[in-house]
């Protein structure tokens, strides 16, 4: 570990704020430094709970992260948050409004407040969203609240990142169990009607019933509720917190499995992009990946023949290649 990761690791396990920032932006980063820091920290994590807020855009997501921050903070519990905002495809750039938006807690020591951009990462999440977890866990931070970009129907990722989920609606915007169809549906452990003060908020309500009647759910199984808040004004947020405690309590045996899920995803993820880098830097000869993509891009083979091939030459059985191939300007080692 060099100095610099061995400063900021000290650091934020004693909870310094600068570290932790500095800390999460190493992550970001994806270099040397982020890696050691994670391997540093790591075993100090595994405390904090994580509460994923999701759900379409503009129903309200960020106001309610603000409001149930406060609340939690009354009974004397840190929280960190982690607000992801969507990457411009046009200039790579991102709004990251969460911190205006949660300028009341920016004095108080008990609460840390990261956005962080998807960068092109798909189902809701940043790709160092995980590791920045990590960091605010073992920095001490009693609750970490992930709130998603709000893409809709996709953003279940955050399913796989949390110990439970909430899913976001509110009523009035045309069909109002169309935003909560496919998987997203299947992920909540907790519905919020927000803005329950727009006409339908009711009706929205009945229709999540409605779609949670047709499961069947025994007497020892956690159906979700079905809350109405309205965020802005603090409406509500009171009974979050106690649905949050209340299946916080019931489900230690699912939240070990989901946990263990977390981590098989994590080390899977992690194993197949050691492997990729491996097999295109170190095990191809220069310019044999991008041949096969040319010959993909000209239909002359399709994709598995070529990602056959590809490993094939990678495990050293033939060099996979066409006779007489010219891979003369590929994209193989750099």
């Amino acid at each position: 570990m060099n100095s610099d990761s061995r400063r900021l690791t000290e650091g934020l396990l004693a909870g310094d704020t600068r570290a932790i920032a500095r800390s999460i932006s190493c992550v970001e980063a994806d270099g040397t430094t982020g890696v050691e820091i994670i391997k540093g920290v790591f075993g100090h994590s595994g405390r904090a709970y994580l509460i994923g807020v999701t759900g379409p855009p503009g129903v309200g997501k960020s106001s309610l992260v603000d409001r149930l921050t406060a609340q939690i903070r009354r009974s004397g519990r840190t929280v960190g948050v982690l607000a992801v905002d969507p990457t411009s495809p046009f200039t790579g750039g991102a709004v990251l409004g969460d911190r205006v938006r949660m300028q009341a807690h920016a004095g108080d020591p008990g609460v840390f407040v990261r956005s962080m951009a998807t960068r092109g990462q798909l189902g809701g999440l940043a790709r160092a969203t995980a590791d920045a977890a990590v960091i605010l866990d073992a920095a001490g931070f009693e609750l970490i609240v992930i709130e998603t970009v709000g893409v809709g129907q996709a953003e279940v990722e955050i399913s796989r990142a949390a110990d439970m989920t909430i899913v976001v609606t509110m009523p009035g915007s045309g069909d109002g169990v169309q935003a909560l169809k496919a998987g997203v549906m299947e992920i909540a452990d907790l519905f919020l009607v927000n803005k329950a003060d727009h006409e339908g908020a009711d009706r929205a309500v009945a229709e999540i019933e409605t779609m949670l009647g047709l499961n069947t759910y025994g007497t020892d199984d956690w159906r979700p509720p079905v809350l109405q808040t309205r965020a802005l004004e603090g409406v509500g947020i009171d009974r979050v917190e106690e649905a949050v405690d209340r299946f916080r309590a019931r489900r230690d045996v699912e939240v070990q499995q989901r946990r263990r899920a977390r981590v098989d995803a994590r080390v899977r993820h992690l194993v197949s992009d050691r492997f990729l880098e491996h097999v295109e830097h170190r095990a191809l000869n220069p310019g044999t990946l991008g041949y096969w993509l040319g010959r993909v891009v000209s239909a002359d083979v399709d994709p598995y023949t070529a990602a056959e091939q590809i490993v094939r030459n990678a495990l050293g059985e033939g060099d996979g290649l066409a006779p007489g191939a010219d891979m003369s300007g590929g994209e193989g080692n750099r």
